[in-house]
């Protein structure tokens, strides 16, 4: 694996364009033979091994960026023309049920051999037994194409449940036109942030009505669905905590900053520069506002936005019908999350990827040699490249970085620097012991979220909620286990 110094360095390097992506897609150049990892004649797998049993591993996959799912019936040919004696079976799923279907074939018992999910799940699915560690199947040549800082996001305890297919970092967007007409300097925010009290003055300024109806908003974010849990888990960040525990490995939340984040959400809504029915907005209607002009700012914002508001900007130019109804032409500018209580700014990064299962009954040692080789065509190669630059990020393997040489994606240059940044700001990956992630998982599950959706709500004060889960972390991890 490559040093955390060259991973800096190349993250935000992005080398494809979206037209390229389309040809791509389109034309069949998604096939092994194109790939440098991929290809039957380099494979460190299918070079060395004799012909072996049929088999088949299954993958539940979301719509991970989006044109990903429409190239799933090319997956599983290029998969079983590198592996003839292997059959790559996809089922697809949305984003708001991923997480419901994996759970229930999990409990059952049957879980898939593949899941697409985010690196923090392993806890809650490793704490169950259903992890599938597949690290003696990974052969030294899939090692080494990985960029080390991802990679080291799967592994969990000396085990490998899984293999990155990118590294993010979640942040927030604005419309160009609107900041600049709220006098906003976003490039000087991109690279220098900004404190929770210019967030809150700077999206007042973005706020636009109409008598006493408000036609824009400063501030939009999905709180609901899906995305219920973002907010919150990604403005705690910046304020001193960029883990559910210290590095003593005490939980977190308890300190006095989780309060302060807390009123926070409220004084937004309060402001007028949220909608009061925040709680309500899931992240379908959070980007419809966003392009009907709705709103200044949107998040939880991902690179990939920056793709979706140029495609329906040519879609607008077209005038073809097909752009999303009653949008705007929206150039989209990233931004970082406001910084609390004098803490410094840490921004939230995620690595999602391939993970693992086992069902109830151990399985063969070939059949999970078969899961690996199936994880790492999916998160390396020409798999990779195509879908990383559909999400507009830079690629993680060497094998997707050569399969995207020489193309550009014309991303916005100030867009580029502010992910660049916000890299700089992101928390080096740190290993809790399972045991505390699962229960911190189950802690947000059972109390923070609905808690959070009655905060949104009205329901309770900030202070209700402090409390609420102060409570609920002594209980769980004990007087000596919290802040």
């Amino acid at each position: 694996m490559k040093q955390k110094t060259r991973f800096a360095t190349t993250l935000l390097a992005l080398t494809l364009s979206v037209g390229a992506l389309s040809a791509c897609s389109g034309n069949g150049n998604n096939a092994p033979g194109n790939s440098p990892s991929n290809s039957p004649g380099t494979s460190p797998s299918a070079s060395s091994e004799a012909p072996a049993a049929k088999d088949t591993i299954t993958a539940l996959l979301p719509p991970v960026s989006p044109k990903y799912q429409e190239n799933f019936k090319q997956m599983e040919a290029d998969f079983n023309k590198l592996y003839p004696n292997l059959t790559l079976k996809i089922e697809p799923a949305s984003w708001e049920d991923m997480t419901q279907k994996l759970d229930t074939q999990v409990n059952a018992g049957s879980p898939p051999d593949l899941a697409f999910t985010n690196s923090e799940s392993i806890a809650k699915y490793a704490a169950l037994g259903m992890m599938m560690d597949i690290k003696e199947h990974l052969t030294p040549e899939m090692v080494a194409d990985f960029d080390e800082i991802p990679y080291g996001y799967m592994t969990k305890e000396g085990a490998q449940y899984g293999l990155p297919a990118y590294l993010a970092v979640h942040s927030i967007g604005g419309n160009k036109q609107f900041l600049e007409e709220a006098g906003i300097d976003y490039k000087k925010v991109q690279q220098s942030g900004w404190t929770y009290d210019e967030f809150r003055e700077a999206i007042k300024k973005g706020v636009v009505k109409e008598g006493d109806a408000t036609k824009r908003y400063g501030f939009v974010f999905a709180t609901a669905g899906v995305a219920s849990k973002d907010y919150l888990g990604i403005l705690v960040k910046g304020a001193g905590m960029p883990y559910p525990f210290t590095e003593d490995n005490k939980y977190a939340y308890t300190d006095e900053k989780y309060l302060t984040v807390l009123k926070s959400i409220r004084e937004l809504i309060d402001d007028g520069s949220m909608p009061k029915e925040l709680g309500s907005i899931d992240a379908g209607k959070r980007w419809n506002m966003f392009l009907t002009g709705q709103t200044m700012i949107t998040g939880k914002g991902l690179a990939v936005f920056e793709n979706s508001a140029n495609t329906n900007n040519k879609k607008i130019e077209a005038n073809d019908g097909s752009a999303v109804a009653d949008s705007i032409k929206a150039e989209y500018i990233v931004l970082p999350m406001p910084s609390f209580a004098g803490q410094p700014a840490v921004s939230h990064a995620v690595v999602d990827g391939y993970v693992a299962f086992r069902g109830k009954k151990e399985p063969t040692a070939e059949h999970a040699a078969n899961v690996a080789k199936a994880a790492y065509f999916l998160a390396s190669g020409q798999v990779a490249a195509t879908t990383n630059t559909d999400l507009f990020l830079s690629h993680i393997t060497d094998s997707a970085r050569k399969a995207a040489e020489g193309v550009d994606t014309g991303r916005n240059p100030d867009n580029i620097a502010a992910d660049e940044a916000l890299l700089k700001q992101a928390p080096p990956a740190r290993e809790i012991p399972t045991d505390l992630a699962a229960d911190a998982i189950k802690l947000e599950n059972e109390v923070i979220i609905p808690k959070l959706q009655a905060l949104l709500a009205g329901e309770i004060t900030p202070e209700e909620m402090f409390e609420a889960v102060k409570k609920a972390a002594v209980d769980t991890f004990g007087a000596d286990g919290v802040v």
